[in-house]
């Protein structure tokens, strides 16, 4: 008796420990202290493939201690703390707590992190990272001043971005399904990708991370995501060879989607107005001088096309959302507002050097052409009608 009784308890325990250890799995934990920041606030967001989401705030105290418990994710995803305007960034996986500590005036720089080796990666990064665009500015300054040359400013802002690259591939390289792989990828400069999904070079990598997270993370949103960007990158590199295509899975959606709100606050994919339909995607900015013209250009192939199967999907970029909407009212196409403004993620995401930057897609969801002429923007819709 004495025995079962002892068994009974043995298997009680296994079961406690089991959903206990169950149920703290289900979340993780990032605390800490932030020190110099009495009064101020401190929140907690979740950035996702497209979009940033508040999760949790705190209105910090003298003794600067933060505690804050959210669902574990099904996959690794980022997050990041904002205190005023400074931003530390970090990633959750297996990770069940990670321990912060920082100063209110160098948030964003100087804090240490423990409890996760991706997190301390993130940080190593984003300090790269800093050090280009910081760089790069000085860089500009020195330029618009007069001081350097145009070809040593070229020259030396593609050293500049390189030496971030440089750093960055060996986290891609070396662990290319980690979430510090997936971060090294995505970092920005002026809202722009280092890495340019049109370079033979570069594309390499997105292949890298891209072909990891389909094993490790197949049903992940962030894997699917990469997986639609490397195959855009990989068709815009060989767009010089004719495509066949009979041979294209018209099923495959070959561009990055961007889901967005238009003037009626209704958001709107990219994916379900290219629904059998050829798409120029505009990435513009309806305050600049050019808006106009370029507006009027869109008019006429709106005009002459939109029956034959034509649709344009404009993202405005402005700050001034009343201007936006005063204008955006008056055109017959579809357009967005991107509240990211010259930080837009989409417009990184499609390497949008500089404005306006126009796409095209076909009847079939391929991108086919970046265009840089706008002179025979007519001439290019007319190839995929």
């Amino acid at each position: 008796m004495k025995q079962i009784l002892s068994q009974l308890w043995v298997c009680l325990c296994i079961a406690t420990i089991s959903f206990t250890s169950c149920t703290h799995n289900s979340e993780f934990t990032v605390k800490g202290v932030v020190s110099g920041a009495d009064g101020q606030t401190m929140y907690l967001e979740n950035v996702g493939v497209g979009s940033v989401e508040t999760l949790d705030s705190i209105k910090l105290t003298a003794t600067g201690e933060f505690k804050f418990t959210q669902a574990r994710p099904d996959y690794p995803d980022f997050y990041r703390f904002r205190l005023n305007n400074q931003l530390i960034n970090f990633s959750i996986d297996s990770t069940e707590t990670l321990i912060f500590s920082a100063d209110a005036g160098t948030f964003a720089t100087s804090y240490t992190v423990e409890g996760s080796e991706n997190a301390k990666a993130i940080k190593n990064i984003t300090l790269t990272q800093l050090d280009a665009n910081q760089a790069i500015g000085r860089l500009r300054k020195e330029y618009e001043s007069k001081l350097i040359a145009d070809t040593t400013y070229r020259s030396s802002v593609l050293e500049t971005a390189e030496a971030y690259k440089e750093v960055a591939r060996k986290y891609i390289y070396s662990a290319p399904m980690s979430a510090a792989a997936y971060f090294a990828l995505f970092q920005q400069i002026d809202g722009l990708l280092f890495f340019d999904l049109y370079d033979k070079e570069d594309s390499k990598a997105y292949a890298a991370v891209a072909t990891s997270f389909d094993h490790y993370y197949p049903e992940s949103a962030r894997s699917k995501h990469l997986h639609n960007l490397a195959l855009q990158s990989i068709k815009i590199i060989r767009g010089q060879r004719a495509l066949d295509m009979d041979e294209i899975n018209i099923q495959e959606v070959n561009f990055l989607d961007i889901a967005l709100p238009n003037i009626r606050s209704e958001v709107v994919t990219l994916s379900s107005v290219a629904e059998n339909k050829a798409v120029l995607i505009n990435f513009t900015v309806y305050q600049s001088e050019w808006s106009p013209a370029l507006n009027m250009a869109f008019g006429e192939l709106y005009t002459q096309y939109h029956n034959k199967g034509l649709e344009i999907y404009q993202v405005s970029l402005d700050t001034d959302t009343h201007f936006w909407r005063n204008v955006a009212t008056n055109l017959p196409w579809i357009t967005v507002l991107d509240p990211e403004s010259v930080y837009s993620q989409a417009a990184a995401l499609y390497n949008v050097r500089q404005l306006p930057g126009i796409f095209l897609l076909d009847k079939q969801g391929n991108m086919v052409k970046r265009i840089e002429d706008i002179e025979t923007m007519g001439k290019d819709v007319l190839s995929v009608l």
